[in-house]
């Protein structure tokens, strides 16, 4: 292990050493598999039963892990191999991250190698190599206000249709920022604990709303494909409340470019001309005719109620909400990423929540290093960088952030 991972994991183990007794348990503990990542052997422990918080406080200081991480299922056999655990539920989990979300800065502070063929480039990783088809990329993701202010802007959306749609109350929601560039909602509620992978698929689909009546353009009563825009009817609750809400917002709004950029073309003028006529009659009356001059059909309005779908549709991480196995972050614990903490904080505090002052865990010193490149960053209530084959002295924090992006090196004094 280099000099600056030694230094990191220096750093790891005094918070642990310090901390440790002020990281919150989750609820039913013994129930829950641990897992650990070290931080000098590199190397994942998993299949650990804790019996109560003192155990994981041992753990800390006998080892130093980079990563904590407990299922949010609940087994009878935690320490057991998964076909031995007996599965007895877990909690609903979503995970939004900026890595799933395009945003303006991505290109200038990410960048992805394919594994397989070495090509390289800028901006959210594919899925797939476009020139081998490769599937294994490394990449060096940056957590910038804007990506994490992205994940906010989703998780609040999340939020929002757990408790309007899907009738979850605030008591029933806990909210963390990740410690990286995301968030974690979890809903501990009896109600969701046995449901299995494809009831929690169904509540995926509804967060993202997939398969909405409205979107496809049919007649409810008769399955056949609508002919006019005077069948296309919305009523007030749910997905399609949303999308009157939605399509309202966009009307009133919409420029000459954001409509052609949808795809409207022909009846551009008539909406522009018509914004308030549309809105009153069309959207909060639902009669969808009788406004001369707007010459807009019904492929119009569902370009426009498609769009705005995904404008309302949170963009989480499907896979972990599905995954009635998954392990998740231990709330209190380090990002092995930047150092930052993952830590909850009231649902009504998440529009002004602030990961880069709350959720910093080195707070004292300061550490020269040798900057490779690093975008302009603040910690606290400093700004940083940027920065291009530099040797700066910063805040721990900052350093710490720095060395773990693979951005930065100790210099030796």
């Amino acid at each position: 292990m280099g000099v600056s991972r030694e230094f990191v994991c220096q750093k790891f183990s005094e918070f642990y050493r310090t901390h440790s007794t002020e990281i919150p348990p989750p609820v039913a503990i013994e129930q829950r598999e641990f897992a650990f990542l070290l931080f000098k052997e590199r190397a994942m422990i998993r299949h650990t039963y804790v019996a109560r918080i003192s155990k994981l406080e041992s753990i800390f200081s006998e080892s130093v892990p980079s990563d904590v991480y407990h299922s949010c299922a609940y087994y009878e056999n935690p320490e057991a191999d998964m076909a031995q655990k007996g599965w007895l539920g877990a909690d609903l989990v979503f995970d939004i991250d900026a890595d799933h979300i395009p945003t303006s800065c991505d290109k200038i502070h990410d960048e992805w190698i394919c594994g397989k063929c070495g090509f390289n480039g800028r901006g959210v990783t594919p899925e797939t190599c476009p020139i081998c088809g490769g599937a294994k990329f490394d990449s060096k993701t940056w957590p910038c206000e804007r990506c994490v202010d992205s994940a906010k802007d989703e998780t609040i959306k999340l939020v929002d249709i757990l408790e309007k749609d899907l009738g979850f109350s605030g008591k029933d929601l806990h909210v963390f920022f990740s410690g990286h560039r995301g968030y974690h909602v979890h809903v501990e509620d009896d109600a969701v604990k046995s449901l299995d992978a494809m009831a929690r698929r169904e509540i995926v689909d509804y967060v993202l709303g997939l398969g909405l009546s409205v979107l496809e353009g049919r007649d409810k009563t008769k399955g056949l494909p609508k002919k006019s825009s005077s069948s296309f009817f919305m009523h007030d609750f749910g997905w399609n409340k949303r999308i009157k809400t939605g399509m309202q917002k966009f009307i009133l709004n919409a420029t000459e470019e954001d409509l052609r950029r949808i795809g409207i073309k022909q009846s551009v003028k008539g909406i522009l001309n018509n914004k308030d006529a549309i809105t009153k009659r069309y959207i909060e009356e639902n009669r969808w005719t009788g406004i001369k001059g707007v010459g807009a059909g019904l492929e119009t309005w569902l370009k426009i109620a498609r769009h705005v779908k995904d404008i309302e549709s949170s963009k989480i991480d499907t896979v972990v909400t599905t995954d009635i196995h998954r392990l998740i972050r231990m709330n209190g614990t380090l990002h092995g990423k930047t150092g930052l903490k993952k830590i909850e904080f009231p649902v009504e505090r998440l529009p002004d929540f602030d990961p880069f002052k709350e959720a910093i865990a080195f707070k004292e010193g300061t550490v020269k290093v040798s900057v490779s490149s690093a975008p302009e960053f603040r910690i606290g209530d400093s700004m940083f960088g940027p920065y291009k084959n530099k040797v700066v002295e910063l805040p721990t924090a900052a350093a710490v952030l720095l060395i773990l992006k693979g951005r930065a090196e100790m210099v030796k004094k």
